[in-house]
């Protein structure tokens, strides 16, 4: 059965969607205003979100915006529910990554259409890439018709790395596209004082290294294993065929890229102007997020520095600071966090 997040601050109109959607046979979560709305999508995980665009306090954009920026949401169907019908209102919400848009009031077949076929449009991508090693070999098979290719993927290979163990180091030259099969990587750069700071950290499912193959550059930076992960070597030539000449590879990596970008943007934001409390807050949700273990941040408090942006005496004094006020627990070098909600409030 197929969930469905309502985000509507009126009530009448948010109980009439939930009815006509369970009767078409949805598991339906409703939610009042767009900060409960996150919330439910964090927490629920929906195949697809209506969300009213003018509500007090968050408005649906702002919650487009923040589910965007969220690993876990950002592949979800967002179908924006409003009374105006202004052009800007279209263009803006379109251009934030809205899937479509539908203007009150609107009939039942109208709601129930739109929604089966975002659904449908969401199903075929799932099934052209899922993030799993099963489908990164469903992509070379469907490529493989072209003969040039069938030679080129007989190099692939599978590539096992210690914690700790180099992937590639600065200024080497690219000849691959990585996928993380299993386990995690950091990829940082290095001051003239041997200063490390991390700028990404990939997990399982994950590409990485192909700005470089892209640009035809060295590497402007280094990757390291942060644990026992294994990695799909994908030659450069076969990464340059199926981004020409298949389009749903294509535009994951045109929305992986952008993501990456505005991630970046905010990570930039976070070093030059947040507190020390918060940078370090925002680097124990990063380290939590590669983890298979919900809450359980298994890493160097160097590793941790570096991605905080700050010394690792600060760091230590910060995360005391966080044990004292019970929004983490330390045991055996192992962070726990105990308030997710309270790391991620932190002050600026």
């Amino acid at each position: 059965m197929k969930k469905i997040l309502v985000i509507e601050d009126t009530l009448e109109v948010r109980e009439n969607i939930c009815e006509i959607l369970e009767l078409d046979g949805y598991e339906v979560y409703a939610a009042s205003h767009g900060k409960e709305g996150v919330e439910k999508a964090i927490k629920k995980l929906p195949d697809l979100i209506l969300c009213d665009i003018m509500m007090p306090e968050l408005d649906g954009f702002g919650v487009l915006k923040i589910l965007n920026k969220n690993r876990k949401t950002h592949h979800i169907p967002f179908i924006f529910l409003t009374a105006k019908a202004e052009r800007s209102d279209f263009r803006k919400g379109m251009g934030l990554g809205a899937d479509d848009y539908i203007t009150k009031p609107f009939d039942d077949t109208e709601l129930l259409e739109a929604i089966e076929m975002r659904l449908k449009k969401s199903e075929t991508a799932s099934i052209s890439f899922d993030g799993t090693e099963e489908s990164l070999q469903r992509f070379f098979s469907e490529a493989k018709a072209k003969e040039e290719l069938e030679l080129l993927t007989e190099n692939r290979e599978l590539r096992y790395y210690k914690k700790k163990d180099v992937i590639y180091s600065h200024e080497s030259r690219p000849h691959w596209l990585f996928f993380l099969v299993s386990g995690s990587v950091k990829c940082f750069q290095t001051n003239e004082f041997g200063k490390e700071l991390i700028t990404h950290i990939y997990k399982k499912g994950e590409f990485f290294g192909y700005h470089a193959l892209i640009t035809e550059s060295p590497y402007i930076d280094s990757c390291v294993a942060l644990e026992a992960t294994t990695l799909r070597l994908i030659p450069r030539e076969d990464f340059k065929l199926l981004l020409f000449n298949n389009r749903d590879f294509a535009a994951q990596f045109i929305k992986m890229i952008s993501n990456q970008v505005e991630e970046t943007e905010q990570n930039l934001l976070e070093l030059a102007y947040s507190s020390v409390r918060r940078k370090v807050a925002m680097a124990l949700l990063s380290f939590d997020s590669v983890t298979d273990e919900d809450n359980i941040v298994d890493i160097s408090r160097e590793d941790l520095a570096s991605k905080a942006g700050t010394a690792k005496e600060t760091l230590i004094r910060t995360l005391s600071e966080f044990k004292s006020e019970g929004l983490i627990t330390v045991e055996s070098g192992l962070i726990t966090i105990l308030n997710e909600r309270g790391l991620r409030s932190m002050p600026q």
